[in-house]
């Protein structure tokens, strides 16, 4: 039998005096009481209380343990009440993991923004090292993780946080080099910088979109920085996240191809893990990184 519920019974019983007394306050009944005290005092191998007609006084041992069992019961009550309470304070650790090619981009700014307005929350945010199973991340102690693709996984939860834009683009001097893009289907006859995890292009929108596998890899790489860096150096056309590409957009060292055919936005995803109430540090931490994403859009570029 649970040792915890044998020694709230037994504790009961020390402090009103009498096996009914206890019962009438448990919500239980007095043979029910005294089996639970028995069944401890088997437990513990000594006799805890004297038992009489009228009335239930403890025995030397009884005394010592009553004061025992009342004092890890209080704790125990206490640790709940503390856990409970931080449950639902936005207060603790909190651990972030994501792709590095997503914490490179916004989700760092966000994220940095987010410690800064809440200094209470210890902010662990890791790049990389994730695995393709989308539960992973919590058992390697993280509270979220990001992705970028639908996910259908009954043992986490998700929230879209925003979307990220995609350009399609080159530097002048290879188009200068290689001649312009016209229509999709010519990506075939042009060098492609190709992310190792988005070997496949999507252009265009709904049943109008098409999709390209990219064969003519003339650069590949984990990063889209490094991608970004290979295309303002005239090596080929790349499909880029546009934030980090904006300012060369802008000044023209990269410039728009196909602007006629939009590049579909990418999803941020953010997951965390089941169970009816979300700890407050985690809500907290989501309400905030959709503010800033719908408080911070990406600037629209203008196309000649």
């Amino acid at each position: 039998m649970d040792r915890l519920l044998l020694m709230h019974s037994f504790v009961t019983v020390a402090q009103v005096g009498s096996f009914s007394g206890a019962a009438k306050k448990l919500g239980s009944s007095g043979s029910l009481v005294s089996r639970h005290v028995a069944e401890l005092e088997r437990q513990v191998g000594v006799r805890l209380v004297n038992r009489t007609a009228r009335s239930v006084s403890l025995t030397e041992p009884g005394l010592r343990y009553a004061e025992f069992a009342a004092r890890i019961l209080d704790e125990i009550e206490a640790e709940d009440a503390s856990l409970a309470d931080s449950h639902d304070r936005a207060e603790g650790a909190l651990s972030i993991i994501c792709p590095k090619w997503i914490g490179s981009l916004d989700l760092g700014d966000a994220i940095a923004a987010f410690s800064a307005a809440h200094p209470k929350i210890q902010v662990r945010f890791e790049l990389g090292g994730m695995s393709d199973r989308t539960y992973d991340f919590l058992d390697s102690g993280f509270d979220v993780a990001f992705h970028t693709r639908d996910l259908r996984d009954s043992s986490v939860r998700l929230k879209k946080i925003a979307s990220l834009p995609f350009v399609l683009c080159a530097a002048k001097e290879y188009l200068e080099r290689e001649g312009p893009l016209t229509e999709p289907n010519g990506l075939a006859a042009h060098d492609c910088l190709v992310h190792l995890n988005d070997p496949v292009w999507r252009l265009g929108h709904g049943h109008a979109s098409t999709l390209h596998k990219i064969r003519n890899v003339a650069f590949s790489s984990n990063s889209y920085i490094a991608l970004q860096k290979a295309a303002v150096h005239g090596r080929g056309i790349a499909l880029l996240p546009q934030r980090p590409a904006y300012e060369d957009l802008l000044s023209g060292a990269l410039q728009v191809l196909l602007p006629d055919i939009p590049v579909p936005d990418r999803p941020l995803y953010a997951i965390y893990g089941p169970g009816q109430a979300t700890p407050r540090k985690i809500s907290v931490f989501l309400e905030f990184l959709t503010g800033w994403f719908s408080s911070n859009p990406m600037p629209a570029l203008g196309h000649d």
